[in-house]
């Protein structure tokens, strides 16, 4: 290629700048491992950042890199999107929270249930994980049954039950017919593995026979409609069809998480793949930055939160649930994510993985993309996976990826690691061609792990 890349001659550890290095070893004395979470990505040192704006972030070191992180895919405005910065402001100067009510609370929930399609009513909490965890307690709660059935693979948030066969591995997943249940952390209750039905995605047949099978129990099947951590895979129609389906037929709940997904169209994930929920569970995009998280659905289904007889099947509160500072930002953010906003996203989410293939084709690599709209993923394998267990990388493919991210940071691209990465909207041409430059660079100076892979395959 005629461009110069960054990459294989550069060490270890000068990979991060001095100050990220003396922020790390402060962290050190703070932090159990160094770091506030587990998803913060190292290597060996975290990149500490100072300030974001628009598509791009800057380090303490001063050093510029175009965020296909986003927080995670929240931020999909970009980095100081300027109606949030004004809304915020304005809040702040009005004060930050409150035990009553606000105005702006009624509004974002007005903008989600009249985008929203099946979204008639909303509670508000803090996360994406309370999202989900109310979502399935309402299900419990609705129903009269405990048992929830759940993607292996799929991300849920930090809930017991969600979390069951979030990192099955190949030693430990059990039968391809009837996924095991696997704990995620050490310690948890056998009880909890107990009350978990492990699908495995795009499995049609499967899906109904275990649907079928526990349904007396099921309270709800928690669905992804394109898990992230999953491997960023598309549904088949008639694995939609099949979970929606025998869940009707069977008195089971459909919660749809779109904590992630909501942002594939102006209304959601579940609409573009034709399905049909009870519950929605959101999050991210949806608190402009900050955060937030949000059970919406079914008016019967919601009114199991209804105090206003007394005590409901399920109480719910939260200090800082419905704050008027994620409600404001929320709505500024939410409320410039119109048509246009989202052609754009679609428009530079294509470019990318159309631009990404034929890299890989013309090199004849042995890696494929998947995703959809503004989310895009890299795999080290030829054949695009259907679904988690054959997305989970080999050894090889594994090591493969990490220097994929090293050599995007290398090169001036924060590129999530073993996640998805997102498109903003402040980005442009120019960003989405920078990207596909440099993963061009990457397949033609990484040929020898390549070829290692090829061989494998």
């Amino acid at each position: 290629m005629s461009k110069r890349f960054a990459g294989s001659s550069v060490a270890a550890n000068e990979r991060v700048g001095q100050k990220s290095k003396e922020n790390f070893a402060r962290a050190q004395l703070v932090f159990p491992d160094g770091t506030s979470r587990i998803t913060i990505d190292r290597d060996p040192v975290p990149i500490y950042v100072k300030r974001g704006v628009g598509s791009y972030l800057f380090d303490v070191d001063g050093r510029r890199f175009l965020d296909l992180n986003c927080n995670f895919t929240t931020l999909i405005h970009g980095h100081a999107f300027a109606p949030v910065v004004e809304a915020l402001t304005n809040q702040l100067q009005r004060g930050s929270c409150f035990a009553n009510p606000t105005e702006s609370e009624i509004q974002l929930a007005e903008l989600l249930c009249d985008r929203i399609p099946q979204v008639e009513r909303v509670r508000f909490v803090n996360t994406g994980t309370e999202a989900v965890l109310f979502a399935i307690k309402a299900a419990r709660a609705f129903t009269g049954r405990s048992k929830i059935a759940k993607i292996e693979g799929a991300y849920h948030g930090a809930y017991d039950w969600a979390e069951v066969s979030l990192a099955a591995m190949p030693d430990n997943w059990g039968d391809p017919a009837a996924p095991k249940s696997t704990a995620f952390y050490h310690g948890t209750p056998a009880s909890v593995l107990d009350e978990v039905v492990v699908l495995r995605f795009n499995d049609v047949e499967g899906a109904r026979r275990l649907l079928s099978l526990h349904a007396h129990k099921l309270a709800a099947v928690v669905l992804d409609p394109m898990p992230s951590r999953g491997g960023l895979i598309a549904p088949k129609p008639e694995f939609i069809a099949a979970i929606q389906d025998t869940a009707r037929k069977n008195g089971i709940l459909v919660i749809a998480d779109e904590v992630l997904n909501l942002r594939q169209s102006l209304v959601g994930a579940s609409a573009r793949y034709g399905l049909v929920p009870d519950l929605v569970t959101m999050g991210k995009i949806i608190g402009g930055g900050l955060p937030i998280g949000a059970i919406g659905g079914r008016r019967d289904v919601m009114k199991t939160f209804d105090a206003s007889a007394g005590r409901p099947l399920l109480p719910q509160g939260g200090t800082f649930s419905a704050n008027p500072l994620s409600m404001t930002a929320g709505l500024a953010a939410m409320r410039r994510l119109d048509h246009a906003a989202f052609a754009h996203l679609e428009m530079l989410g294509n470019f990318v993985r159309d631009e990404v293939g034929r890299a890989i084709s013309n090199r004849g690599a042995p890696l494929c993309v998947t995703g959809a709209t503004s989310l895009f993923r890299i795999h080290p394998m030829v054949q695009i996976p259907n679904d988690y267990r054959e997305a989970h990388p080999a050894p090889t493919g594994a090591t493969l990826m990490k220097q994929l991210t090293r050599f995007f940071a290398e090169n001036g691209i924060i590129l999530p690691h073993g996640a998805v990465a997102s498109i903003s909207t402040p980005m442009v041409r120019a960003d989405a061609e920078f990207i596909v430059d440099v993963f061009g660079g990457f397949l033609d100076s990484h040929q020898d792990m390549l070829n290692a892979i090829r061989c494998q395959t």
